[in-house]
């Protein structure tokens, strides 16, 4: 199954506690790539903000591994996963 991370911004988090944690977010992040999990991973364009696409069993699966993320460990991001299903309407192509 496929889910959708968006990150939401936590308030009052101080931006400097983001830059000892940097280097072990990617790593981290690499790992979950490495190991399929992260299939696709972003920053929005609008906003700096995180945007992941994640292969996993469950919901809990997907929040478990967003939760290994130093940023997610230390309080400091934190994400919304939404559940995605293939879209349906291709069939319709076929139908006569």
């Amino acid at each position: 199954m496929k889910f959708l991370a968006l990150e939401v911004e936590i308030d009052g988090v101080d931006d400097d506690a983001f830059e000892p944690l940097l280097k072990d977010e990617a790593r981290r992040a690499l790992e979950l790539y490495q190991d399929g999990i992260v299939r696709e991973i972003y920053f929005r364009d609008d906003k700096p903000l995180a945007v992941i696409v994640l292969e996993g069993e469950s919901s809990e699966k997907a929040n478990e591994a967003l939760g290994s993320l130093p940023l997610v460990r230390e309080g400091l991001i934190k994400f919304e996963v939404i559940p995605l299903k293939p879209y349906p309407g291709w069939g319709r192509l076929m139908e006569s």
